[in-house]
């Protein structure tokens, strides 16, 4: 549910009547921001970006919205947003392009595959994951992003005392967060709207906001005095994730999946 205003040589496009942060430029400013192939191995970043420049991770980012907005605002900060979705990353994509952020990328690949295979230990700033998919089937349980090994790997990419950020609808997703996540950060909640987007940093949030839905945002500091070899044997431990998620949710997949 997208429209665009144009109050000047500039544009404007919103969803759900929010603006999606950026100005949709003149074309001949657009970027490419397009990671069509994930490279094998450890990615070179310096060499992605041609700079040497704080990361910042977006795992499950959807179409894109948080990133936009820290990268319009973090123009020192470098990003790298990934989905499962093809459908998603091409409204990402396209947006990133048009406002010409040529310090994003995005593209199609698992979180928990990006940070086992791709990522360096201790090389990224910030790692936000915003609504990971609860799974609400018992058979799909597995696929839950969010498990001990997920936040051992987020916590081998950090740099020492790096930012982790994650949110949830999903009450039986928060409850399994707070248990575990404390392990590995120095983990509190973050009771209030985010003061840089009152009205929601996704589209997810913006959908159950406007629902009246409480939405649970934590963020944690990577514990420094972990090894990468303590922190595993910890999430060799620790439970998985395997609470009843609450299926009365299920309704905002559908809106949330309404027109990009």
């Amino acid at each position: 549910m997208s429209s665009v205003n144009s109050p000047g040589s500039n544009k404007i496009e919103k969803e759900f009547g929010v603006p999606i942060p950026g100005e949709i430029l003149d074309p001949a400013l657009w970027a490419k921001t397009a990671l069509k192939k994930v490279p094998e191995g450890i990615i070179d970043f310096v060499a992605l970006f041609g700079r040497q420049a704080p990361l910042i991770l977006d795992l499950g980012c959807g179409n894109g919205r948080f990133s936009l907005a820290s990268a319009v605002e973090r123009p020192d900060f470098d990003h790298l947003a990934v989905d499962i979705l093809p459908v998603v990353i091409r409204y990402a994509t396209r947006r990133g392009n048009q406002r010409g952020l040529a310090n994003i990328r995005f593209a199609v690949i698992g979180g928990r595959e990006l940070l086992a295979d791709r990522i360096a230990p201790a090389s990224v700033a910030e790692v936000h994951c915003y609504h990971p998919q609860p799974f609400y089937e018992q058979n799909q349980v597995h696929r839950r992003l969010i498990t001990p090994e997920f936040l051992w790997l987020v916590h081998r990419a950090l740099v020492p005392g790096g930012l982790f950020v994650v949110q949830t609808d999903n009450p039986g997703y928060w409850k399994y967060i707070r248990e575990v996540a404390p392990v590995f950060f120095e983990f509190a909640e973050h009771p209030e709207r985010w003061p840089n987007a009152p009205r929601g940093r996704t589209r997810r949030e913006i959908v159950a906001l406007a629902k009246g839905l409480p939405v649970f945002r934590g963020i944690g500091r990577s514990r420094p005095n972990l090894s990468v070899r303590e922190t595993l044997a910890l999430a060799e431990e620790l439970p998985p994730p395997a609470f009843d998620a609450d299926r009365r949710l299920r309704q905002l997949d559908t809106l949330e999946r309404e027109r990009m």
